[in-house]
């Protein structure tokens, strides 16, 4: 691992395992943690499991199958000795990345996982001006009206046939006009 200083951030990292072994890479990761007194760099280790109904015999059976065989997710801060405790713990081949530097998961790339809400911060805010990126409605330049965080949309009011209309678009469909 390259000499570097590293941030004190955490970030989600993807771990490779020999398959099947996630579940213990994780309890053995958890224990190490435990024994080294390393919490305050370890914040979550994620098997990701999704339900899946099975119907068979004419039964209903709902089981829990795992998302990304042969994976964990860990958000962590990387230092030498947490990076060497994951490299080291039996089961585990590696982290994805480049060469031998773990490479976090963007905030988009956990947003479509799913298993954690990341807040996306917007640049522009009500009563500014945004021009439309992409979608029907692209090219179009607006006045933002509100601004739905929970539900990462944006209504914007558009000048349409001489009239304004509201428009709901994603965060990322608009930018702010400069």
């Amino acid at each position: 691992m390259s000499q570097k200083d590293y941030d004190n951030v955490p970030r989600w990292y993807v771990v490779h395992t020999y398959s099947g072994y996630e579940n213990k890479v994780r309890t053995d990761l958890e224990k190490t943690i435990k024994n080294r007194e390393l919490e305050e760099y370890f914040f979550d280790i994620v098997v990701p499991m999704e339900e899946q109904i099975e119907i068979k015999d004419g039964k209903r059976k709902t089981n829990l199958k795992k998302v990304f065989p042969g994976y964990v997710l860990i958000k962590m801060i990387v230092t030498e000795e947490t990076w060497y405790i994951v490299r080291n713990t039996r089961g585990v081949t590696g982290f994805v990345g480049s060469g031998t530097d773990p490479i976090p998961l963007t905030d988009e790339e956990i947003r479509n996982m799913g298993f954690e809400d990341v807040p996306i911060n917007v640049d522009y805010s009500i009563n500014e001006q945004v021009q439309v990126m992409n979608g029907p409605f692209e090219g179009f330049v607006g006045t933002v009206q509100e601004i739905n965080k929970e539900k990462h949309k944006v209504k914007v009011l558009v000048s349409m046939f001489g009239r304004e209309t509201p428009v709901e678009l994603e965060f990322s469909q608009v930018q702010k006009v400069k």
